[in-house]
């Protein structure tokens, strides 16, 4: 159960940074369970490790799913929520709850018109506007629109005006102009240059340059408190820190259409690891994380462009910008591919001030964090043993658990192709590269125990001889006497400190070296079971490889006597044909376009085929 911390739990908790951001939980197979925003990350993810009767039904039922969890660290609170609103959105998380009516966050627009409008705004549309968000709190934005109405003569009408406009007389002032709220651009009473002079200082306001804005509101503030007027004073005070408190807050982002990747990498010894922030729109959208291996004494810019090289050989879209680290190798033949992929101009920066610098900060704390995160796992990995493992160390009285097993297997038909297999396991887990095939070579007629002897003696001769990885435990398929003669190989070999063990196929009893009676085993034991899956495995291997020798020496019997039919035409015919039958319902020309061979020839061996079939 999750929720229950453990010592790679208590560790990641450790590098949790007291920064906000995102977190999430994710499941055995990877997918995200729940998503979450947090002002300080350390404290907000360490709550659910912590004994508290808080916590809903809904999310210890997360808990006891989640396997691990991963972080985002944002610059702000604000960008938190709206990077959590983003992930939520893309993922659609089980125990998350989404938004009914699936709105975006608004924004304020000034259109792109010869008297641009300023509202608010929940839908982006790439016709030259200029977009100011997005906000989160819409009963604040609200207020601030209105603020900007009074402070600036802005039109609130939805007219199309232009030049024709004017000059036809086509629209008419209205109360705002009469009111002192607007300027009437309607009638051209204020030029194209003097309303864009008011858009101007609309754009300074809301970039967070609010100095002379604020200066004019403490005047009448002043004027108001010497007039006694203090209702009207205390709502100019509240203005105030309502527009100091939002401008903080929101900072100066301007939603952008242009769409970036922000890449940054981050090395320690062997191990490299780079971060992928993906800004679609001016928001968050994703964070890829990709691992190098090989990165000792490889530096920076080698590193972060086998990385680019990697990540957008998969990767469909290609942004307008990418924001990098470090500069990579091939600058300029990365940039060409990445332009052919994308069938436009990029831009690829290095940026050193500004805007694009602090995203880049964030990046590159992220990938710091992300590397920990890996290493940590990597670390943890090692260390957990499989509860499996812990108990077949329990049920064999072993001094440490048996991560790498290896198991032996003898095939054969009455002494007939005999034929060995070795299989390993790792952690429970097969590991196929490992597997190895023995041809019986010294034993003649049927002798199981002996046939046991070569293949273990040859197997551990050579791991000596070439200073290899010995397993934790032996395992050999049969009873006492094929364990007998396991022991002695390694006696041979100096090698009987191997913990080894045999299970026989009747009673599926467990023997140890030495000891008479066989062990007294649990018959529902995770370690017998894991026993008994190996034993399944290399006996499946054994028979597998014996049934491919027999089949091989069956079609050599046959076709020997064959005059004309040397050794490299064999080895064209088994690998052209797999089987007698096949060879059998062959016509005589795909004989003899397939092994170069006359036509003669190909009957003679199609005659045999069917012959040898018939018996």
């Amino acid at each position: 159960m999750f929720v229950k911390k453990n010592d790679y739990i208590n560790k990641k908790l450790i590098l949790l940074p007291k920064k906000p951001g995102v977190y999430f939980f994710k499941d055995l197979k990877g997918n995200y369970l729940y998503i979450g925003k947090a002002k300080l990350l350390n404290r907000r993810v360490r709550s659910y490790f912590q004994n508290n009767s808080n916590l809903s039904l809904k999310i210890i039922s997360m808990l006891k799913r989640a396997e691990d969890f991963e972080w985002i660290v944002t610059r702000t609170e604000i960008e938190a929520l709206l990077t959590e609103a983003n992930l939520i959105k893309e993922h659609g998380p089980y125990y998350n709850v989404l938004l009914r009516d699936d709105k975006t966050f608004p924004y304020i627009r000034i259109t792109n018109e010869n008297y641009p409008r300023v509202f608010i705004t929940r839908k982006l549309i790439n016709d030259g506007s200029k977009y100011f968000g997005p906000y989160t709190d819409v009963k604040q934005l609200r207020f601030i629109l209105k603020i900007l109405h009074k402070l600036f003569p802005l039109r609130s009408c939805d007219f199309n005006i232009n030049k024709d406009t004017i000059e036809n007389n086509k629209h008419s002032i209205c109360l705002d102009y009469h009111i002192n709220k607007c300027n009437g651009p309607c009638e051209g009473l204020i030029s194209k240059d003097g309303y864009n002079n008011i858009i101007e200082n609309v754009i300074y306001f809301l970039n967070g340059n609010i100095k002379k804005i604020i200066k004019e509101i403490s005047t009448q503030m002043i004027n108001a408190s010497n007039l006694m007027d203090y209702k009207k004073a205390g709502l100019y005070k509240e203005q105030i820190d309502l527009i100091m408190n939002f401008t903080k807050k929101q900072g100066k982002s301007i939603a952008s259409f242009e769409d970036r990747d922000i890449i940054a990498i981050s090395s320690k010894n062997n191990f490299a690891c780079g971060v992928v922030i993906r800004i679609r729109e001016g928001r968050i959208s994703a964070r890829e994380k990709i691992m190098l291996k090989g990165a000792l004494n490889e530096n920076k810019s080698k590193m972060i462009s086998d990385l680019i090289r990697q990540f957008y050989l998969i990767t469909h879209f290609v942004p307008s910008e990418i924001i990098l680290s470090d500069q990579p190798d091939y600058l300029e033949t990365i940039k060409l591919w990445l332009e052919s992929k994308r069938n436009k101009k990029i831009k690829i920066t290095n940026p050193i001030k500004g805007e694009k610098l602090r995203l880049l900060k964030m990046c590159q704390q992220n990938a710091d964090l992300v590397l920990k995160q890996e290493l940590l796992k990597k670390t943890s990995r090692k260390e957990l043993v499989p509860k499996m493992i812990n108990q077949l160390k329990e049920d064999l009285n072993l001094i440490s658990p048996p991560r790498r097993i290896e198991a032996f297997d003898i095939s054969n038909i009455q002494g007939y192709n005999p034929v060995g297999s070795m299989v390993c396991f790792v952690d429970g887990k097969p590991v196929k590269k490992d597997y190895r095939k023995f041809k019986i070579k010294t034993v003649k007629g049927i002798n199981d125990f002996e046939m046991i002897r070569e293949i273990v003696l040859r197997r551990y001769k050579r791991i000596k001889n070439e200073k290899g990885v010995f397993p934790d435990l032996i395992i050999i398929d049969g009873g006492k006497g094929q364990l007998n003669m396991a022991v002695s190989a390694l006696k041979e070999l100096g090698l009987n400190y191997i913990p080894i063990a045999s299970i026989a196929k009747k009673l599926e009893e467990v023997f140890l070296p030495g000891i008479q009676e066989p062990q007294n085993i649990p018959k529902f034991s995770s370690g017998l079971i894991l026993i008994r899956r190996i034993r399944d495995e290399a006996h499946r291997f054994a028979i597998s490889f014996h049934r491919d020798k027999h089949a091989k020496n069956s079609i050599n019997s046959i076709f020997d006597k064959i005059n004309g039919f040397g050794p490299k035409t064999k080895i064209k015919l088994y690998s052209k044909f797999s089987n007698i039958s096949i060879i059998a319902k062959t016509t005589p020309s795909v004989i003899k376009e397939e092994l170069n061979i006359n036509l003669t020839l190909a009957n003679e061996i199609i005659s045999v085929a069917k012959n040898h079939k018939k018996n």
